[in-house]
C-alpha cells in the first residue's frame, strides 16, 4: 500500500504553497497530486492557480516526490498542447510525473470556454479519442491525426518524455468505455467509489461496490489480454460515505486502508487539510497519518 495525498493548488506560492510540497515529500508520501481544473467547487471565488505551472514550480523545490494531476480532462485541454506541457514538466522533474486523466464532469470547467456542457456521451466520445492521440503524441516523435474531435500536423515531441516509452497514465473510470481505455492505455486505474453513496449510503455499500468496480476492470483487462495486477489501483478519498472519518485518528485510517487494501487498492489519496471546508482536518493527526500508517499496513 502506497499514501499520496492532493494538494490544491489555492495558495500563492510565496505564501505557503511551496511550503506544502516540501513538506509532503518530508512526510515520505509517494506522489503528491493537484487537481487540474480552472476552478472547483466552493473554491471557485477563490485563489485558484494552474496545474502545471504549480506542478513545475513543485518539482523544482523537491528531489524525490512523484508529481501528478487528479485528474486533467479534455474539458479545456487539447492533446497536442497539452503533451508539449507534459513532457516539459517530465524534463524538469527529471521524470517524476504521473497523469491522471478522466473524461470530465459538467462543472465550471465544461462551459469556461464558452461551450454548451458536453452529455455523458459526448464526454466519453472525447475521451475516447483523446487518450490514444495522447499516447502516441508522448511516444512517437512526430504525428499527424484527424478526428472527429481532434487533430494533429506533424505534431513535434522531441526528446519526449525521461520516463520511457512515457510517462505513466493514472485512468479515472468507472463505466465500460472508460474502463477498457484504462485497460489498454493506463499504467494505473483511479476511483473515487460510487457517487450515489456518498449522501445516503454506508461504507460497507461503497466497499461492495468498489469490489464490482474493480471486478469490471479486470473484465475488461482479460478482453484485451491483460493482467488486472499489471494496473495500480488509486482509490481517492473523501467522495465515499466514510467521507473525513479516516482522517480523525491514526487508527481510524488504518482500518479504512486495511479495508480497501483488501480489495486490492494499491494506492490510497488523501487530501492536504484546509481549515473550514469539505477537507478540514488535524494537521497534526494527518501527519501522523502520513507518517505511521503505511508502515502498520505490511
Amino acid at each position: 500500500m502506497r499514501l499520496s495525498t492532493v494538494i490544491l493548488p489555492i495558495d500563492r506560492w510565496r505564501d505557503g504553497g511551496r511550503d506544502k510540497w516540501r513538506r509532503a515529500e518530508e512526510l515520505g508520501f509517494h506522489t503528491a497530486f493537484t487537481y487540474d481544473h480552472l476552478s472547483w467547487r466552493t473554491f471557485r471565488d477563490g485563489p485558484w492557480f494552474g496545474a502545471v505551472p504549480t506542478l513545475t514550480a513543485a518539482a523544482a523545490v523537491t528531489d524525490r516526490l512523484r508529481l501528478g494531476t487528479l485528474v486533467t480532462s479534455p474539458n479545456f485541454r487539447h492533446p497536442v498542447t497539452l503533451a508539449k506541457d507534459l513532457i516539459s514538466l517530465d524534463d524538469v522533474s527529471d521524470g517524476r510525473v504521473t497523469l491522471g486523466i478522466g473524461a470530465g464532469g459538467t462543472g465550471f470547467d465544461a462551459t469556461a470556454l464558452g461551450q454548451d456542457p458536453w452529455t455523458p456521451r459526448e464526454r466519453a466520445d472525447r475521451f475516447g479519442e483523446f487518450v490514444p492521440l495522447l499516447d502516441r503524441l508522448l511516444t512517437e516523435d512526430s504525428v499527424s491525426y484527424g478526428g472527429n474531435f481532434y487533430s494533429a500536423h506533424e505534431a513535434r515531441n522531441i526528446p519526449g518524455c525521461v520516463q520511457r516509452p512515457r510517462l505513466p497514465f493514472a485512468v479515472a473510470a468507472t463505466g465500460p468505455r472508460g474502463l477498457r481505455l484504462a485497460a489498454r492505455h493506463g499504467q494505473a486505474w483511479v476511483t473515487t467509489g460510487d457517487p450515489k453513496l456518498y449522501e445516503t449510503g454506508t461504507p460497507e455499500q461503497s466497499v461492495q461496490a468498489l469490489r464490482g468496480q474493480i471486478g469490471k476492470l479486470a473484465d475488461a483487462c482479460a478482453e484485451l489480454g491483460r493482467d488486472v495486477a499489471e494496473l495500480d489501483k488509486i482509490l481517492l478519498t473523501g467522495f465515499t460515505p466514510d467521507r473525513g472519518r479516516p482522517l480523525e485518528s491514526l487508527d481510524a485510517f488504518v482500518d479504512f486502508a486495511g479495508r480497501h487494501a483488501e480489495l486490492g487498492f494499491t494506492d490510497i489519496v488523501i487530501h492536504w487539510p484546509i481549515p473550514d471546508s469539505d477537507f478540514a482536518a488535524d494537521a497534526k493527526v494527518f501527519e501522523r497519518i502520513a507518517m505511521e500508517a503505511v508502515a502498520q499496513l505490511r
